[in-house]
């Protein structure tokens, strides 16, 4: 990779990835992902149940010794295991640029870790970045030897999107009749019209959710008083005003409230949830995220 590409994934960050593929593999038996793999009824060997016998069906499928006892006509059907999807969704929107460091290089580090587990799994992996809709995309792909493609389409990637629009991304995004998957959304969800509704919606789509909230610590106690003027990096709308401290105390009130209320509506929902600072190193997060799953102790 270029040595411009160093200050998002230094040297060393193949050997981490690796590193974290194989502690998936060796404690959680690739759990993060291959516990989700896709099953539908097809032509492997696990038996999954019977189904009346219709003329034409292949006589080799019938249960004979069924039919020995009972004298019914009855097919065996088996589970078959596919490879999982994995949709990778990145926040590109200009709020992802802030932070220190930036969130939009922990959502893409993030990212990066997640598709290198799928891909050593024999998964597939898609990555779209979006922000008031779908940006820019990396078609499904699988296997190891694309792990240099990936972090170079990473790479490219630049957040300086319109406004953050969960509703026309997941509208586009199912609009492209993609197989069900895991779909992870790594975003810090500043949203105005609110993320109930669209993350509501992949999952209504087949999809199964899984949220990454990312916010930088200065955005959770921002610790500046008096004659301000604030700044709307999205759509550069700017107000002065003068800020107390029962102005902060109100603020860090309302933020923590909006992390908790995404919290609770995914823990309502099963899905899994993930929220972090932006200067948390990626690999730590990654193991949260597998702790999150119950699939590591510790």
């Amino acid at each position: 990779m270029a040595a411009a590409s160093n200050a998002l994934f230094p040297p060393d960050f193949l050997n981490r990835l690796e590193y974290l593929s194989l502690l998936s593999k060796r404690v959680f038996a690739g759990q993060l992902m291959a516990q989700k793999r896709t099953r539908q009824l097809g032509g492997g060997v696990e038996f999954a149940d019977h189904r009346q016998y219709d003329p034409g069906d292949d006589f080799r499928h019938l249960d004979w010794n069924l039919y020995a006892r009972h004298g019914e006509l009855l097919l065996k059907r088996f589970q078959e295991e596919q490879d999982l999807h994995v949709y990778l969704l990145i926040d590109a929107s200009k709020s992802m640029a802030t932070g220190t460091p930036p969130k939009f290089d922990l959502a893409r580090r993030v990212a990066a870790a997640l598709a290198y587990i799928a891909l050593a799994d024999l998964d597939r992996v898609a990555v779209v970045a979006f922000a008031g809709g779908v940006v820019e995309e990396m078609p499904l792909t699988r296997g190891k030897g694309r792990v240099l493609a990936l972090l170079q389409f990473l790479e490219r990637l630049e957040a300086g999107g319109e406004d953050t629009n969960l509703s026309n991304l997941v509208g586009e995004f199912l609009l492209r009749g993609r197989r069900s998957g895991l779909v992870a959304v790594l975003s810090d969800f500043y949203d105005p019209a609110g993320f109930s509704a669209p993350l509501s919606k992949l999952r209504h789509g087949g999809h199964e959710p899984h949220v990454v909230q990312i916010y930088d610590a200065a955005e959770a106690d921002p610790g500046f008083l008096g004659d301000v003027e604030l700044t709307d990096v999205e759509t550069g709308r700017a107000v002065k005003r003068t800020v107390t401290e029962k102005d902060l105390r109100r603020y860090r009130e309302a933020f923590d409230g909006f992390r908790k209320e995404l919290a609770a509506f995914c823990r309502s929902r099963g899905w899994g949830h993930t929220t972090s600072r932006s200067d948390v190193p990626f690999d730590d997060l990654v193991v949260s995220m597998m702790r999150g799953a119950n699939l590591v102790q510790g």
